[in-house]
């Protein structure tokens, strides 16, 4: 990677055409055209999930394949080029930024849509930390505050708050991770219902904090505000616990622009925001993306725009140029397999 001659420009004309052209080409990375030579040594079974394919790769460690798979509202809704790799190599950057506040589960990224990581089983918990109030999800702080709820997640909440208000201090809002929908729960409630024991939540809860602490530091320093985000953590094979998944990325999290918020915020506008929430809500306005049996296919325009702020946000955070992967999808078993022959060795 090198170094960008301004984190905060956006990426120029040459890179929304390369996004454009890969979208008319169908060139996302999709999972599915991921194929291992067995005599290569290893052909693991592929495991879908949202938007990462795990691949078991032995007694201690999993390949995370971070695909272009956009979901939301609990559906997939578009597929964005080069949003895997743009998440996979954000987690890698906060991953690294954040291993002396909290051991995480990264060993190696072979691929940039790779991460081979050590085996952990996950807490039933997603730790979300929230600055601000917020949100178009039926577990975010905003829908439940508008619904009338001022007890959210064990924390009283004033009257008279205005969406994408500063909240008085940030505050952990846990969700349950249920196969039917996720629910805003409290630590009280988690305890209580033995979703985890509390010295575990005590490691965790501290952890999400101080991560949070620490990416909002780094993105006030880049000229974006780290609005909320969500953490998950797992216990490895000693019991060590371990950050997992995806840390800071504009999937988990929510990013808005630091120099326009006070003056959007004081002319009633939404703030600028750098993450997928302005696809949520096209959706939101032009369905029920909770109920519609079918969805309408986000437009063109939409989804390239989303890819463009997913690779400003990328260098925004980092200082990096992104450097797009042509044909990446078919290097994928290739650089997965490459990686396990030299650990192994």
């Amino acid at each position: 990677m090198t170094e960008t001659t301004s984190s905060s420009s956006s990426p120029n004309q040459s890179n929304v055409d390369k996004i454009t052209s890969a979208y008319e080409a169908s060139q996302q990375i999709t999972g599915s055209n991921v194929s291992f030579d067995s005599t290569k040594g290893i052909s693991p079974t592929r495991l879908t999930g949202k938007v990462r394919d795990r691949y078991d790769l032995g007694p201690s460690t999993l390949a995370l394949v971070t695909t272009d798979r956009q979901s939301g509202f609990d559906r997939m809704l578009a597929l964005v080029p080069y949003k895997g790799q743009v998440l996979n190599l954000t987690s890698a950057y906060w991953f690294n930024i954040t291993k002396d506040i909290v051991p995480n589960h990264l060993l190696d990224v072979p691929h940039p849509n790779v991460s081979i990581v050590r085996k952990c089983t996950p807490f039933p918990i997603e730790f979300v930390v929230r600055s601000y109030m917020t949100g178009s999800t039926s577990t975010s702080i905003w829908k439940n505050y508008q619904e009338g709820v001022r007890n959210y997640c064990g924390h009283t909440l004033p009257e008279g708050m205005k969406k994408n208000q500063k909240l008085e201090k940030t505050i952990l809002t846990p969700t349950t991770k249920e196969e039917e929908h996720d629910r805003p729960i409290s630590e009280a409630e988690i305890v209580a219902e033995q979703w985890m024991n509390q010295e575990d939540f005590d490691v965790c809860s501290k952890a999400a904090l101080a991560v949070f602490v620490k990416g909002q530091e780094i993105a006030a320093q880049r000229g974006l505000i780290l609005v909320d985000t969500k953490y998950e953590f797992g216990k490895d094979e000693n019991g060590v616990i371990r950050l997992i998944d995806e840390v800071n990325t504009p999937d988990s999290s929510r990013y808005w622009l630091a120099d326009s918020y006070q003056s959007r915020i004081a002319a009633g506008q939404e703030p600028e925001n750098i993450d997928k929430e302005f696809l949520r809500l096209w959706f939101a306005e032009n369905c029920d993306p909770y109920k519609d049996e079918v969805l309408p296919e986000a437009p063109k325009e939409l989804v390239v725009e989303l890819a463009r702020r997913y690779i400003k946000l990328y260098e925004m955070i980092t200082g990096l140029e992104f450097e797009f992967q042509e044909g990446a999808e078919g290097a994928i078993a290739e650089a997965i397999q490459k990686s396990v022959s030299e650990n192994d060795g």
